[in-house]
């Protein structure tokens, strides 16, 4: 399938490892100029490196001018992207009792808004041009809160609602809004939260991580590129009558419909 991304730019916030790093791969290899971006400016470049027309950034998007200057090098180096990823760590596990007023504003920090403000850069040109496509990366939490994960489930709730109301908004200039859910993709982060739930319940990282694969229908945790391969496709033109939802790449962890 031509996905029509020959000529498009992609930008593709934190993607110097797991599935942002997967997802900007994807991306350059159906033909898109595209933009790698993290705190690990060295990894960036060499992700870049070995990508047609790519380019590595060094960037903290928690920093208050973080997402203007990823915008602004981005515009510089390919112009206005017709493709936003908005992707980033989530906050902290622990549980609803712990939250407080400062660890919110914190997980909104992380997870709402340095994606708002990309958002706000982005989207003029796309509508503009008729032709864009914004893609958040989410969580199963969004769908289906996860214990011990509260500042996340709250954090990611509200890029949802943000994302949801605004894809109706813009649906009619050509510009798609989605999210894409994973569940339990082998990366880092799902390792930090098999270790983080290990030692509150006793068990090892490895008993953790054989008991959630237990409960995944397909029986394993899914691949960075197995992800990156569903949001390529949502980034792209044949994806044009698909907005305003959130996608599930889940080996069906989730039960619900």
């Amino acid at each position: 399938m031509d996905l029509g991304l020959v000529g498009r730019t992609a930008l593709v916030c934190s993607s110097t490892a797991g599935i942002g790093e997967a997802i900007a791969r994807a991306l350059a290899a159906e033909g898109a100029a595209t933009v790698v971006c993290g705190r690990r400016g060295d990894r960036a470049k060499e992700i870049a490196a070995a990508l047609p027309s790519s380019l590595g950034i060094e960037v903290d998007l928690l920093a208050e001018d973080g997402p203007d200057a990823l915008y602004d090098a981005t515009v510089a180096a390919f112009g206005p992207p017709d493709v936003l990823v908005l992707n980033g760590p989530g906050p902290e596990p622990g549980q609803a009792t712990a939250v407080d007023v400062t660890s919110v504003d914190a997980a909104l920090d992380a997870t709402l808004r340095p994606h708002v403000r990309l958002v706000s850069r982005a989207l003029p040109a796309m509508r503009e041009r008729g032709w864009g496509r914004i893609l958040a990366v989410g969580s199963s939490g969004i769908a289906a809160p996860l214990p011990n994960l509260a500042l996340s489930n709250l954090g990611r709730a509200a890029l949802a609602g943000y994302l949801k109301t605004l894809a109706a908004e813009v649906a009619a200039d050509g510009v798609t809004v989605n999210l894409l859910l994973p569940g339990r993709i082998d990366t880092d982060r799902t390792a930090a939260v098999d270790a983080a739930n290990a030692r509150r319940s006793g068990r090892t990282p490895a008993e953790v991580a054989r008991a959630s694969a237990a409960a995944i229908p397909v029986g394993r945790y899914g691949t960075t590129e197995e992800f990156a391969a569903v949001a390529a496709f949502l980034c792209g033109a044949p994806a044009s009558y698909v907005t305003g939802t959130a996608v599930r790449c889940d080996g069906g962890l989730l039960r619900d419909l």
